[in-house]
């Protein structure tokens, strides 16, 4: 089993550079940096269920007037990264609209490249 300090790093940048940026933006080129094609989507918002595959989700932030320029708050923090040789998991916090979301998103590196696999989130309280 190896923890691997610099794969951490290159998950953290992989979360700061491509995932909070893009959802932030609303940016598919910079979210299809970071996400696996086949990569789903599991979990609930406002108590409802919430199943979606990659290319729904991507279609719903194409259509959404994006966090950068709907004026309300955005923030996404990384709380932990713990990686297992080609394995890894983030927990992530994400404040956009009127969301609090905590997430958890594998990685799994694919080609020498490390990718968002699942999304798995939930909708919390403040």
């Amino acid at each position: 089993m190896k923890n691997n300090q610099a794969d951490i790093d290159v998950i953290s940048n992989a979360l700061e550079q491509f995932y909070f940026k893009g959802i932030y933006k609303g940016d598919l080129d910079l979210l299809n940096q970071v996400f696996n094609e086949g990569a789903l989507l599991f979990g609930d918002v406002k108590g409802q269920p919430y199943a979606k595959t990659l290319e729904v989700y991507l279609e719903g932030v194409k259509n959404r007037v994006s966090p950068q320029h709907s004026g309300k708050p955005f923030k996404g923090d990384i709380l932990s990264i713990k990686v297992i040789n080609s394995i890894a998991i983030a927990e992530v916090a994400v404040k956009m609209y009127e969301f609090n979301y905590q997430e958890f998103l594998s990685f799994h590196r694919i080609d020498g490249k490390w990718l968002l696999v699942n999304k798995m989130m939930s909708d919390v309280e403040n």
